[in-house]
């Protein structure tokens, strides 16, 4: 049987019936009702009209059933009174539901009539999809009335200026708006690619940045110094973090924070250092500041290197606006921190405070001025047996002799090695002592160019004291001849054993404290002008070691009248009744306060050292080159020297050197030296 190759023909209504049901599922898809058909048996109808050459015309009236919905459409944007009484948010809200309801119809429309779609619209390649369709109905319709058009991108404008302002505005209902603009204008983009309309988006672009940059540049410009200071004094990070990036978007905004950043260093650092009511806690409030800044630079700045350097460099400004002072007050602070009885820290927390000090004490140029005092200090500590930690000490004087150099320490050095020599000469001289004694005697032997001078005093020692000093002296002339011994009184301390009502006492005082202590062995009650007689004791070191006896915590001594201060006509007898609950018991003496007149001879004392550094340094220069001009002289000296000097000073110890013969001037010109041999 032969196959017939003619198809059947189409029922003489179909076509017609076929298109009512497509339209009325399309009608009902419009109104958001239900559709009374499967859409299998839709999508089947439209594949059926298509086979028998019906996709013209069924392309053209699905067109003209979009067009007429979508016209229908616009009435809602033009009813009174809506245009004049809506709001721009609620207009907005319609615009967007209007969008978003067709485009949900759009794709269902056209999962029904895809057969169409993808067979004679793709075919002919000036037909527009059925969703490019959509779109541009909605666009010739809808957006393109110019009443529309204009109300839409003026509400759209007002919602994004309100947010500029800080205002709260509905972002997804903006961006669905923005792409549907998009979406409309996707064609016209494609088609005008190589026209003016790149040109168009590339100037409206550079227009907005460049709007930008100077809003932000105004904002940021406008920003007060004070208001920086202010976020810096809270330490508000967050805020500063935020203030950097504001900085970081505008060209020139860095250089701007960073001069303002560099003011404040050098303002409050400065009011830290010049500020004398504040010596006191001067040292711990600029650990404090470091710290705070620190923080700042690396949380806040994103240790941008510009920052860190400009930090250090407001630091080294501020700390030498005060000459000397921060120094010795550094000094101290060491000092406090390594002296026995600091109980604030554990070893690895004094370890990370003393290199904090030494951040600190990297910025000072007087650095001969902290070795001074510092010195001064450690010989009390050694001395007295006042240091909490030998690893400490090492480890601070380790610091810096790797920040100045070994020359810097080598006298601190020697004062440690004095104190462990000490240790085995008195083991020697115990080992050779051949006469037994009542007294115990530890002698510490300090080499005179380590320590820090000391003013001799003479007093009157017990002929037992005399005695045993005598045997020491030659025990250690014995063994290093030409050396020569003088006693420092000052320094010495004891421990004395007492007796009391209560019982036996060990009293662990100094020896101007013992001195005083064992006139009472020969007699019960005298006067300060007999004390101060048979001990030989300067009036006012008497003073002061008479109050530690009997007006301090430990009363071994009773003063007549009584009364916090000693004056000349007071009596004293020994405390029978003293009671304590120790058994040994320090007896402080009375620390008479640095006085101005003590802080002056040790800053004098480096000052002298300077000249002789600054006579050395002349004369090594001129006899390396002989000739030489003033002013290339006075270069060559600050590149040699390490502390600050001015070029007065300067030129006063080049004319002390002429006036000794070490160098003359030029007789034709007086601005040139030469060295003279």
């Amino acid at each position: 049987m032969a196959l017939g190759h003619n198809r059947p023909k189409l029922a003489e209504n179909y076509t017609e019936d076929t298109w009512l049901k497509l339209r009325d599922a399309v009608g009902a898809i419009q109104n958001s009702t239900s559709i009374k058909y499967n859409l299998e048996e839709l999508y089947q109808a439209v594949e059926n009209l298509c086979s028998y050459k019906v996709s013209p015309t069924l392309y053209k009236q699905l067109r003209q059933v979009c067009e007429d919905h979508v016209q229908a459409q616009i009435q809602q944007f033009r009813e009174y009174p809506f245009w004049g009484s809506l709001d721009s948010l609620s207009f907005l809200k319609r615009m967007n539901r209007c969008w978003q309801d067709h485009c949900r119809q759009t794709i269902m429309i056209r999962s029904i009539f895809l057969f169409l779609d993808r067979t004679y619209v793709l075919q002919n390649s000036l037909l527009p999809s059925i969703w490019d369709t959509g779109l541009e109905l909605f666009r010739t319709h809808i957006v393109s009335d110019s009443a529309v058009q204009k109300r839409t991108v003026d509400c759209i404008l007002e919602q994004i200026e309100m947010e500029r302002n800080g205002e709260t505005v509905d972002r997804s209902l903006l961006r669905s708006l923005l792409g549907m603009l998009s979406d409309l204008q996707e064609r016209d983009v494609s088609e005008t690619l190589n026209g003016s309309y790149l040109h168009h988006v590339a100037r409206r672009l550079e227009e907005e940045n460049d709007l930008m940059i100077t809003l932000e540049t105004k904002i940021i410009c406008n920003i007060p110094v004070a208001g920086l200071s202010t976020l810096l004094d809270e330490n508000r990070v967050t805020e500063l973090a935020l203030l950097y990036q504001l900085f970081n978007k505008v060209k020139g905004g860095l250089p701007t924070l960073l001069q303002f950043w560099r003011d404040y260093i050098k303002s409050f650092g400065g009011e830290i250092v010049c500020t004398p009511e504040k010596d006191k806690d001067m040292v711990q409030e600029l650990l404090d500041f470091k710290d705070k800044m620190d923080n700042v630079a690396q949380s806040c700045f994103t240790r941008n290197e510009g920052f860190i350097n400009a930090m250090k460099e407001a630091f080294e400004t501020f700390i030498n606006k005060r000459p000397n002072k921060p120094a010795e007050l550094i000094a101290k602070y060491v000092d406090s921190k390594l002296r026995a009885g600091n109980k604030e820290a554990t070893e690895e927390e004094l370890e990370r405070i003393l290199d904090k000090i030494m951040i600190i004490f990297r910025f000072i140029h007087g650095k001969d001025v902290f070795e001074a005092f510092y010195k001064k200090d450690l010989a009390k500590r050694l001395l007295v047996g006042k240091s909490a930690s030998v690893d400490a000490e090492k480890s601070m004087l380790s610091k810096l002799k790797h920040e100045c150099g070994a020359a810097f320490t080598s006298k601190l050095e020697g004062m440690f090695k004095d104190m462990e020599l000490s240790k085995d000469i008195m083991i020697q001289f115990k080992q050779n002592q051949s006469e037994p004694s009542n007294i115990e005697l530890t002698v510490n032997i300090l080499t005179m160019g380590y320590w820090p001078s000391y003013t001799p005093m003479e007093v009157h020692l017990p002929p037992e004291m005399v005695k045993l000093q005598e045997v020491f002296k030659l025990f250690y002339l014995g063994k290093h001849s030409g050396r020569k011994l003088q006693w420092q009184p000052t320094l010495g301390h004891a421990v004395l054993k007492s007796e009391f009502k209560e019982g036996k006492k060990e009293l662990q005082v100094s020896l101007f404290q013992t001195l005083v202590l064992l006139m009472f062995n020969e007699g019960e009650e005298f006067s300060i002008e007999e004390i101060r007689t048979a001990t030989g004791i300067e009036e006012g070191e008497l003073k002061r070691t008479l109050q530690s006896l009997a007006c301090g915590k430990a009363r071994v001594l009773n003063k007549n009248p009584r009364g916090k201060e000693v004056e000349d006509g007071d009596r004293f007898n020994f405390n029978y009744d003293f009671k304590h609950k120790l058994f040994r018991i320090k007896i402080n003496q009375i620390q008479m306060k640095e006085t101005v007149e003590e802080q002056v001879s040790t800053t004098e004392r480096v000052f002298q050292d300077r000249q002789y550094q600054i006579d050395a340094a002349v004369v090594r220069i001129m006899k390396m080159r002989k000739t030489l001009s003033h002013n290339l002289l006075v270069s060559e000296l600050y590149n040699q020297l390490k502390f600050p000097v001015k070029p007065g000073d300067l030129k006063k110890r080049i004319e002390s050197l002429i006036d000794r013969d070490y160098m003359e001037r030029d007789k034709e010109t007086p601005n040139q030296y030469h060295y003279v041999a």
